[in-house]
């Protein structure tokens, strides 16, 4: 799908109010500046001709239920009309978004529309906006991380709001780092004002950033595009995010930064709007007031109104038909590109696995010559790992310190999901390593939390990526008395009175995203009431579902 138009989502950080005089003011500072220099005082409510072939439309609502604000500029040009639009939306105590389009509408209906460039406006916004991305900020230039940074970013990276990609750069090891900055990163990536996080990782936070991200490392002046819903522990959900080498950027960066724009531009205009900007009612084109004259050329003036307005609407469906077609071509491609990662990701488990059941089998067998010191006890359970969501559920029953006491159902429904049999083994390794947890806190031998004995965990034992491990919910989750309630699980008397609790930590099976199913658990290994497994199932609701 070529990239035609140009879009930028982002929420502000102010207040509905202050953000939509922001970008008031920054629409009529861009309007009135060179090259276009119009006279952004002839407007009023309405559509209004700011300067020949040039209308200004207007429209806002401010209700009980949300507000917003709407500007439509139409440039007409030879070949078709060049239309910017800029929305401010807020939905009751919801986050403000500010939406940024511009794109081309043909006039040939055989013709192709022009790609948009980055417009001046986008730097202009986000200058003047404290705009954010889920976590991350989105700024006009790259944003320096140091070393101390890397945690932070690592989490945004892995935040399951964020829509946008982060461009991360990094520097060479021989050249000075201001120096590549300033020529190098800052040209190549100003095209995707508004389309990314755009970072540049210090030498120092390099180093830190790859050890903690071994498979999705980036380094010697390398860009890597992270997309969203990074996984960190999976290997395979490396290949997901491109990598631009050092040489191409030195030898060619004008070819740089049109295939590094290619990415963000697509993903930016395919990717569904938040409901809060989808919910807004089409916008209208008015006929200019004023009309004047006898009434054969008021009729005529009003006609000539009226054909204006249907060819502008006939314009605009062409070039959405041409959209959706191109959606629904990258859809099959997607789908299909999806079922055979995960197919490569099985076949690597398995192969694993296969390999691990060898190296028991050599192991037994050099027990069996005597050249062992002392048996294994039993065989690792990964090699007879449970095929689906309902064998575990069997057997969790076998497990001294880990217990469900959730609904069966919701656990079961996982066995129908797309990405069943990778989620299957990866909900499996979760559970081996809570027993080995468990085990080890029983035993005297740990006295962290879950995350941290991930982290440290000794030799032999079952662990999973520490970034799959939550300890508790977001304040606006726990704010939210249905959330917090959805997220009560029932536990034994004997753990808590009630008969229930809260229970926030969470490990997150597959993904960082919306789609992939949480485990909630209550961590009781301290207290020798081991660990209670209250919940394993599709995502819970939270701001982003």
């Amino acid at each position: 799908m070529d990239a035609r138009r140009y879009r930028m989502v982002v929420t502000s950080r102010t207040d509905y109010v202050r953000t939509g005089a922001l970008v008031d003011e920054q629409l009529r500072h861009w309007l009135a500046q060179p090259p276009k220099r119009y006279d952004v005082d002839a407007f009023a409510e309405g559509r209004n001709e700011i300067a020949r072939g040039v209308t200004l439309d207007h429209d806002s609502v401010t209700g009980v239920t949300g507000a917003y604000g709407r500007w439509r500029l139409r440039e007409t040009a030879p070949g078709g009309t060049w239309q910017t639009t800029v929305v401010t939306r807020q939905i009751t105590d919801g986050p403000t978004w500010v939406q940024l389009d511009v794109e081309h509408l043909p006039d040939d209906a055989q013709a192709a529309p022009v790609p948009a460039k980055t417009p001046r406006l986008a730097k202009h916004l986000l200058e003047a906006l404290d705009a954010h991305d889920g976590l991350a900020d989105v700024t006009a230039m790259p944003q320096v991380v140091e070393a101390e940074d890397v945690e932070a970013v690592i989490d945004e990276l892995c935040d399951a709001d964020r829509r946008l990609p982060v461009v991360m750069a990094t520097t060479p090891y021989d050249v000075d780092f201001d120096d590549w900055l300033e020529r190098t990163v800052d040209p190549v990536v100003r095209p995707l004002v508004g389309l990314a996080i755009l970072y540049v990782l210090t030498p120092g936070a390099e180093s830190v950033f790859n050890r903690t991200l071994e498979h999705h490392r980036v380094y010697n002046g390398g860009i890597r595009t992270y997309l969203p819903g990074v996984d960190p522990a999976w290997p395979a959900d490396g290949q997901r995010h491109r990598v631009m080498s050092k040489r191409l950027l030195a030898e060619n960066p004008r070819l740089a930064a049109r295939i590094l724009n290619q990415l963000p531009q697509g993903l930016a205009t395919r990717l569904p709007l938040p409901d809060a900007l989808d919910s807004l009612p089409l916008m209208r084109t008015r006929a200019r007031d004023g009309i004047g004259g006898s009434q054969q050329e008021r009729l005529r003036d009003e006609n000539d109104a009226l054909h204006e307005i249907l060819e502008e609407a006939a314009r605009e469906q062409r070039v959405r038909a041409d959209e959706i077609r191109d959606l629904k071509r990258e859809l099959r491609q997607a789908e299909s590109n999806e079922t055979q990662v995960v197919v490569d990701y099985d076949e690597q488990y398995k192969e694993l696995h296969r390999a691990k059941a060898q190296v028991r089998e050599l192991q037994r067998e050099l027990l069996r010559l005597g050249a062992a010191e002392q048996a294994y006890a039993a065989v690792d359970p990964l090699v007879d790992a449970p095929a689906s969501f309902a064998e575990i559920l069997e057997r969790i029953g076998g497990m001294r310190r880990v217990h469900f006491s959730g609904r069966r159902k919701y656990t079961l429904e996982l066995d129908d999901q797309a990405y069943g049999s990778s989620w299957v083994r990866m909900a499996w390794d979760a559970l081996l390593a809570l027993q080995d947890f468990a085990e080890a806190v029983a035993s005297g031998k740990a006295n962290s939390d879950f995350k941290r004995w991930c982290a440290d965990a000794p030799e032999g034992a079952h662990v999973i990526s520490p970034r799959k491990v939550v300890r508790d919910e977001s304040k606006s989750v726990r704010a939210n008395s249905d959330w917090s309630r959805a997220r009560t699980f029932p536990v034994p008397r004997r753990v808590h009175p009630d008969g229930e609790l809260f229970m926030g930590a969470h490990l997150r099976i597959g993904g960082g995203n919306t789609i992939a199913p949480r485990l909630h658990y209550y961590d009781g290994a301290c207290t020798e009431h081991g660990i209670f497994v209250g919940y394993m199932g599709p995502h819970l609701a939270n701001t982003m579902t």
